[in-house]
């Protein structure tokens, strides 16, 4: 090996650890701007989390010690709660209504704010608004409007239509639930799948007009399997989320009238901070996790059916 060999080598080992002293530096500074936010996350999500696995397999009335029972909270949530299976109904109920309902009318107005020639930026704002409100001001607004004599009812009086008490019929009660969270959370997927519209090449619907394609026949040929990924992204999330309803629910009905509007959200809440059942009230959030994770791995495996990646 010449003097000029070792030189280069001496002198790209030098290099090495230069750079590997600079990377330990670079990482212990990336890891002190980031250990508050990993402070945040231990202390209010992963120990929370590991804390409710642990309740969910106790006995404990938040005052004293808790008591192991072991699975007896599942086996009473499975066998003896009179209420969780009409509460469970009632969370996949809403799940499923308010599920089609927002993306048949988001995607509506999707494609509408796209056809527009003028005020696009406008339209996106306005329908975004409600996104920004916090839950409880909504679902107080929308209470007062539904509240007997409220708004509602001078206005159905105004037509000539009868139509019951709507936060206190059974019937209604959860319809009025779906409509607030539609009028809250639709704006959300609105501007999500217009963005998605916006970025289909337009040459491809030049093409397929001049082939004679209909309007329809562009949108359900070749936008629609375009925008199928945030189409899929939307269906996902929305999904999850209504099944966690719990601001609406607490604020416009309490669960009632009867148990018509109880949703597992709510049961968590009753059980947990009203009857003081943490280790039961913990079962119930593990089971509504379950059913969370059941469905978005059943979207996961139906995605390879219907959404289209652009590879």
């Amino acid at each position: 090996m010449t003097i000029a060999q070792e030189t280069a080598i001496t002198v790209s080992r030098s290099a090495a650890r230069r750079r590997n002293r600079l990377d330990v530096k670079e990482g212990r500074t990336a890891f002190f701007f980031l250990l508050p936010s990993l402070i945040g996350v231990i202390l209010f999500l992963v120990l929370p989390i590991i804390a409710s696995v642990v309740l969910s397999f106790t006995n404990w009335k938040l005052l004293g010690q808790p008591a192991f029972v072991g699975f007896a909270n599942y086996t009473r949530l499975f066998t003896a709660d009179p209420q969780f299976w009409p509460v469970l109904r009632n969370t996949l109920f809403f799940t499923a209504e308010y599920l089609v309902l927002n993306l048949i009318i988001s995607l509506g107005l999707a494609v509408w704010i796209s056809s527009l020639k003028v005020g696009q930026k406008w339209f996106r704002v306005i329908f975004f608004l409600p996104t920004f409100t916090p839950g409880i001001a909504v679902a107080i607004v929308w209470m007062l409007i539904f509240a007997p004599d409220g708004f509602f009812d001078f206005v159905m009086g105004a037509l000539s239509i009868h139509v019951p008490s709507v936060l206190t019929d059974q019937t209604l009660a959860m319809q009025a639930v779906i409509v607030v969270s539609l009028w809250a959370g639709v704006g959300y997927n609105t501007v999500l799948f217009n963005a998605a519209l916006d970025m289909v090449p337009q040459n491809y619907l030049e093409a397929a007009r001049i082939d004679g394609a209909t309007a329809w026949d562009r949108f359900w040929k070749i936008r629609l399997p375009m925008i199928s990924p945030t189409l899929f992204f939307g269906t996902v999330m929305t999904a999850i989320t209504s099944l966690q309803v719990f601001d609406q629910i607490y604020v416009m009905t309490r669960g009632g009238p009867g148990n018509a509007t109880a949703t597992l959200g709510y049961a968590i809440y009753q059980k947990g901070f009203q009857n003081f059942q943490m280790g039961y009230a913990s079962a119930i959030a593990w089971v509504m996790f379950a059913m969370i994770m059941a469905l978005t791995a059943m979207q996961f495996w139906l995605q390879r059916k219907w959404v289209h990646y652009d590879n």
